[in-house]
């Protein structure tokens, strides 16, 4: 198992710390040095089996408008495919909706919960993913650890 966790960390190396994983999502990458707004925190536990929460803050300036800001929250694997949308925990909708273009009204520390099943409701396997945060058509991506 951990040489499994070696070979994707150095395959990870070889391909960049940095999947844009532009192709998949309209929205476009935060330029560096420049704040969003929000941030993406690392999931915990990390790496996990078999399920994590990963914490998410929006900031004041995203409301100054008065307007709600949309968010969506996906994970991908190696390849840039989508595996799962996270459900939102605490959200005015209630417990358990998905946080694909939730509209979310105030500032704050929010989370979101993912079990470690794939869309069809299967485990995922050991290895690494990606999640990918998007705010108002802008995103920030952190990387997270299956390890079983």
């Amino acid at each position: 198992m951990r040489r499994m966790v070696r070979v994707l960390s150095a395959l990870l190396l070889v391909f960049g710390a940095s999947v844009p994983l532009s192709a998949q999502e309209p929205g476009k990458p935060t330029p560096p040095g420049r704040t969003s707004g929000f941030q993406l925190e690392q999931n915990y536990p990390n790496p996990f089996n078999p399920e994590t929460k990963i914490p998410f803050v929006l900031g004041e300036e995203l409301f100054a408008d008065g307007r709600p800001v949309v968010v969506t929250l996906r994970i991908f694997n190696l390849l840039q495919q989508v595996v799962a949308i996270p459900v939102a925990l605490g959200h005015p909708s209630g417990e358990g909706v998905q946080l694909n273009q939730l509209e979310y009204y105030q500032p704050g520390r929010y989370e979101a919960y993912w079990d470690g099943t794939d869309q069809s409701g299967h485990q995922v396997a050991s290895g690494i993913y990606f999640m990918q945060l998007t705010v108002n058509g802008v995103s920030q991506t952190r990387k997270m650890y299956v390890l079983k």
